[in-house]
């Protein structure tokens, strides 16, 4: 009788009631098996390498190393490394960000246990796992042109709530510096004015709240 190999899998999350549910959901399933929790990016780099799950679920934001950073440095040591990112945050620079870092699937929280076992399989397997409608926000990144990391930068600063000059002041960059990089980033965005472009890059995931 053939044995049914076991899916060995590492979930990183910061949220302890997350971490409980996804554990509770992916032993229900005879073919996988939870053999370790981080709760965030450090540890999630540390019990890869004592561990070598044959998957990781991971968090997109953590505290002290995010899961981005963590997947990257996963994936730079271990090539033959799966990650599946799971994350509430749906913007494509999100998922571009993610994708680079090395992580084969992207899946979101508000995902059903139909979507994302399947996905743990698919890519614990070695294939890719891309839902449509993340490969078509990533199709529609391809038609914006990339901000300078200046340029992200100063929309940080314009979350902020601060005004060009003190913008400026911050970046140690003159106040005509700051709006001919806002003039560069409005038109980059397709919005408006910098209230619309904070709105979008939020959105998009180009700036995050600090």
């Amino acid at each position: 009788m053939k044995t049914e190999k076991i899916i060995r899998i590492l979930i990183a999350d910061d949220h302890y009631v997350v971490r409980m549910g996804l554990l509770a959901l992916v032993n229900t399933e005879t073919d996988m098996k939870v053999i370790g929790e981080a709760s965030d990016g450090n540890q999630a780099v540390d019990m890869f390498a004592k561990l070598k799950p044959d998957l990781v679920l991971m968090d997109l934001r953590m505290p002290a190393k995010d899961g981005i950073t963590a997947t990257m440095e996963i994936c730079g040591k271990y090539p033959q490394a799966r990650v599946l990112m799971l994350t509430t945050y749906d913007g494509d620079t999100d998922i571009h960000r993610a994708i680079q870092a090395g992580a084969q699937g992207y899946v979101l929280k508000n995902s059903t246990g139909d979507d994302l076992i399947p996905a743990l399989r698919a890519v614990a397997a070695g294939q890719k796992w891309i839902p449509r409608e993340i490969s078509t926000r990533l199709a529609a990144r391809k038609s914006f042109e990339e901000l300078t990391p200046r340029e992200v930068e100063v929309l940080q600063q314009m979350a902020r709530g601060l005004a060009n000059k003190e913008i400026g002041e911050v970046l140690k960059i003159t106040e005509y510096t700051v709006k001919d990089h806002l003039k560069n980033i409005l038109g980059k965005l397709r919005v408006a004015d910098r209230t619309e472009a904070v709105t979008v890059a939020l959105q998009r995931g180009i700036i995050q709240l600090r």
